[in-house]
């Protein structure tokens, strides 16, 4: 068969250009996180106002069942928006993405309480839900691709990590509007309308990302493969076209599953833990969560620049020994502490562990595929994977603290994070495989 001709080469960006698409491809992923974030961040606020029945643990299992449900909608994001990333632009799928979260987050701004409408209240939470699950289903395989190949390939590693950067900043910036309010206004106040402030915030904050957004280049990969002679027989942006690098998928998969429950039990689900198992105030716990986010957030960047010289495979491995070895006896400690630094010593250790997925997961998975089905392989295999076990990780870990054996949650983080250690162990560094590569050399696969 006979090799497809390259596609004529295009002059590339100037270096304030790709600079300047970067920063406004990562203000917008932090607007997206943000706005994911803040539903967890203020459920201990509004559990109440859609689920009026029940103690506070069953609340807690109401919305984080919800929560999960969002999860569901992420595997569609990443099939529908990442093909279409592949297909029409990494631009395009983003300034999409920024669209459907903005409404997700009026809409729970906006929707009354149970007292008001009844069943109606919950029920436009769950719709408000899958629109933003939809949104960053499709966000975070876009992104991660937008980055890669907006990177030189000498830095790439540091670059993709701010994805993470984002990601953690959208954490934290729910987190410091949660403490702001939380100073402002009082427990009564926040129960009853203080938690809408957020999300009207988030949605303000979305259109300000699509402003941004539109001012982005296009990468230059996708740029080149436009004019790639036989584009529509690669299969670009469509499942008969991943299908074809079954390995990465899997790849994807096992690289993904000890990393995202480890990410959301030590982010999302550690403020309920602090509050609900170690008995912290939830100021406190608020507290405590910023500190370690706010030092975990410097760390992915060096993290990525580490990748950079060392290669990708040994800052896998750092997780994958960390969180098996690490994960039972961190989060039994924390489950017994009643001292907030000690609680925020132990939290940042696992925050550490966790950098050394969440730094470079971005920029392993994008070097795994060529630039026609980039987007889909790496966000759908991720979105599916994190729907069944990151969208489930709160809910499996209240479910068992509601059964009496909360401890068995601990041994499953560990369990998922050995079977991703296989993996790291099994895969190729590829630092020195990459596809990302191709293109600078003019191949196209």
């Amino acid at each position: 068969m006979p090799e497809t001709p390259a596609a004529p080469h295009l002059s590339p960006l100037p270096v304030a250009s790709r600079l300047r698409s970067i920063i406004s491809g990562s203000v917008g992923n932090l607007v997206e996180w943000y706005d994911w974030y803040v539903y967890s961040a203020f459920a201990l606020y509004f559990a109440p106002s859609f689920f009026p029945k029940g103690d506070l643990t069953a609340q807690l299992l109401n919305t984080a069942a919800i929560f999960a449900v969002g999860f569901l909608m992420r595997p569609l994001g990443g099939w529908l928006m990442g093909g279409y990333a592949d297909r029409h632009g990494r631009k395009a799928a983003l300034l999409l993405s920024v669209l459907l979260m903005c409404a997700g987050s009026l809409l729970i701004a906006l929707t009354p309480s149970y007292q008001s409408i009844g069943v109606a209240a919950p029920v436009l939470l769950v719709v408000a839900r899958l629109a933003q699950g939809l949104s960053v289903g499709g966000e975070y395989g876009t992104s991660a691709t937008y980055l890669s190949e907006m990177a030189d390939a000498r830095n790439r590693g540091f670059y993709s990590s701010f994805q993470y950067v984002t990601l953690i900043a959208g954490q934290l910036l729910a987190l410091l509007v949660q403490l702001g309010l939380q100073q402002v206004l009082s427990p009564a106040q926040m129960y009853a309308w203080g938690w809408r402030v957020p999300f009207v915030i988030g949605a303000a904050a979305a259109v300000s990302a699509l402003y941004l957004r539109r001012s982005m280049a296009e990468t230059e990969a996708f740029a080149q493969q436009t004019l790639a002679p036989g584009r529509a027989e690669k299969g670009a942006g469509q499942l008969t076209g991943l299908l074809r690098y079954p390995r990465e998928v899997l790849t994807v998969v096992g690289m993904t599953l000890g990393g995202t429950i480890a990410f959301y039990t030590f982010t999302t689900y550690a403020q309920k833990f602090l509050v609900n198992t170690a008995g912290f105030s939830k100021a406190g716990a608020t507290l405590i969560s910023f500190g370690a986010l706010a030092v975990t957030i410097v760390l992915q960047p060096l993290f990525g620049a580490l990748s950079d010289r060392v290669g990708r495979r040994p800052v896998l491995l750092f997780f994958g020994v960390g969180a098996t070895l690490g994960t039972v006896p961190l989060l039994t400690l924390l489950a017994r502490t009643q001292d907030g630094w000690a609680a925020f010593g132990l939290l940042l250790i696992g925050l550490v562990i966790v950098s050394g997925y969440t730094s470079i997961n971005a920029i392993v998975k994008a070097e795994l595929f060529p630039t026609h089905i980039r987007a889909l392989g790496v966000g759908l295999p991720y979105a599916l994977t994190v729907a069944v076990f990151g969208g489930s990780a709160e809910y499996v870990a209240l479910l068992a603290k509601d059964r009496g054996v909360e401890a068995w949650y601990y041994w499953y983080v560990t369990a998922c994070a050995a079977i991703s250690l296989v993996v790291y162990l099994r895969m190729a560094d590829t630092k020195s495989t990459s596809r990302l590569d191709d293109e600078s050399r003019g191949k196209h696969v």
